[in-house]
């Protein structure tokens, strides 16, 4: 059960390792982009390749479904990258249904611990696989596997690298499963006295308009938390107080700076455009602007007159 990307490495190991994938549960397909043409989700890619039978259920609590899913009489069910399942889908299977998050549980539940490690600083995160019951993210461990986040690595980039890491813990905890070797562990018991718990809320549009007036390394951390997706943005107010929209994909920091105005600009006009925080600069160097193209700095400032700006706000 998957939909996104991350779920693909997964699916790709299971089928190699020799299981038998009696199912993929996925998406409905759904119109994208400009032509508005109908698209398979990553997942439904995968298994079409593997010639695997595809459910595309609206309702996981459609009938017709768990009719369709009971047939196919899953011994175990792994879900990764998906939705919330009813109890009536993650009861069914006798060895259980088994989840793969990004992140070492119980820190960062929720649907972006990728995204928030990032944004938080976090020195290291990595993979868990559990077993689903009612309440999301809280089941019993069974594996983990743990990863260094490097200082200058995106949200993207640790992406890709937990996802590769997850398709093989999955392998790993299917096969303790069905070896019988596996003694789940209650999250309660993982947790030390008086630590506070981080959450991993879905990011929405509003969450990713950068705070200027923040420390440079919180700004640091926020852009690259967001990149390349959902991705931090700022507007720019130009001297005529015309506002543009720009989306910021990758920066560099300098920290120590001399005080000036959060949001106020640097720049040659050609090479470099850095924007002052609380205690720094932020120096930007792969930018989109509304109705343009993902570009770097230099290309750019070719086709804009930095000079023209106000602030960043």
């Amino acid at each position: 059960m998957g939909t996104a990307g991350f779920a693909v490495p997964t699916l790709e190991a299971l089928v190699h390792e020799g299981f038998h994938v009696a199912a993929v549960i996925t998406a409905p397909d759904k119109p994208s982009g400009r032509g508005q043409k109908i698209r398979f989700s990553p997942v439904k890619e995968a298994a079409l390749k593997f010639e695997i039978p595809v459910l595309q259920p609206v309702n996981l609590k459609d009938p017709d479904f768990q009719f369709q899913l009971k047939k196919v009489q899953p011994d175990l069910q792994v879900v990764v990258a998906f939705r919330m399942l009813p109890e009536s889908v993650w009861a069914l299977p006798k060895l259980g249904t088994i989840n793969l998050h990004a992140s070492l549980l119980p820190q960062y539940r929720g649907a972006a611990p990728i995204n928030h490690a990032v944004i938080n600083g976090e020195k290291e995160t990595g993979v868990t696989t559990f077993i689903i019951d009612k309440e999301i993210d809280t089941g019993k461990i069974l594996f983990k596997e743990k990863i260094t986040i490097n200082d200058n690595e995106s949200a993207g980039e640790l992406h890709d690298r937990l996802m590769m890491l997850g398709a093989k813990l999955a392998v790993k905890t299917v096969n303790a499963i069905i070896s019988g070797v596996v003694e789940p562990i209650p999250q309660t018991e993982l947790m030390s006295m008086g630590e506070s718990m981080k959450k991993a809320p879905k990011i929405f549009k509003e969450d990713c308009k950068v705070n200027w007036n923040k420390p440079t390394i919180e700004v640091y951390n926020f852009i690259r938390g967001m990149s390349p997706s959902p991705c931090a943005y700022s507007l720019i107010r130009l001297k005529n107080n015309e506002l543009l929209n720009l989306k910021i994909f990758q920066t560099q920091r300098m920290e120590n700076q001399s005080a000036k105005t959060p949001g106020s600009i640097s720049t040659d006009n050609k090479k470099q455009l850095g924007i002052f925080t609380s205690d720094g600069i932020i120096y930007l160097t792969e930018v989109q602007l509304q109705g343009k193209k993902r570009m770097k700095i230099d290309e750019f400032l070719r086709g804009f007159d930095a000079t023209e700006i106000k602030q960043f706000e």
